[in-house]
């Protein structure tokens, strides 16, 4: 160690690195076209600003991009879809900070009630998509076995004349 940089200090107590617009999407495996569209639309929200208003991105900030992305490719969902969830999200622990500073058995309860409903009606939302792509793989599985048929009676009518069409 450099005695110069002084002791160096735990990892808790050391600022977090934020990243630029252009470093953040890079990391996260989107554009920044893509990090201002999910900012428009309330997804995301930097963790900081530079005094000339340039964004800046934290690890948190990146991990729900990674998350947005795994919702979009994973499940299917739309961006109103992942706004849901992610409101959801927000809410979830926001409900987790209230329940630790909650003074009465009753608030608890009614915490804990808000958070299965909230968590049963995102069940519900990737159950339609669940049940949306089995209904997809059925029909895709119907055209195969059509197809598979069609080839097999070809295979089978091409076997009958010969080769030579006679």
């Amino acid at each position: 160690m450099d005695a110069a940089a002084g002791p160096a200090q735990p990892a808790e107590e050391q600022p977090e690195q934020l990243l630029s617009i252009g470093a953040a999407a890079a990391t996260a495996g989107t554009s920044e076209r893509a990090l201002r569209y999910y900012q428009q639309l309330g997804l995301i929200t930097p963790a900081g600003c530079t005094k000339g208003g340039l964004r800046r991105y934290s690890r948190d900030d990146l991990a729900r991009v990674a998350w947005i992305r795994q919702m979009q490719t994973l499940l299917g969902l739309s961006l109103d879809e992942i706004a849901a969830v992610l409101r959801t999200d927000d809410r979830l622990a926001e409900i987790r900070h209230a329940y630790s500073e909650a003074l009465s058995d009753a608030e608890r309860i009614s915490l804990v009630a808000e958070s299965i409903s909230l968590q049963q009606a995102l069940r519900a939302t990737v159950e339609a998509k669940r049940q949306a792509i089995d209904a997809f793989l059925a029909d895709l599985d119907a055209r195969i076995s059509r197809k598979s048929e069609f080839l097999a009676q070809l295979t089978g009518q091409a076997d009958a004349v010969g080769p030579s069409g006679s």
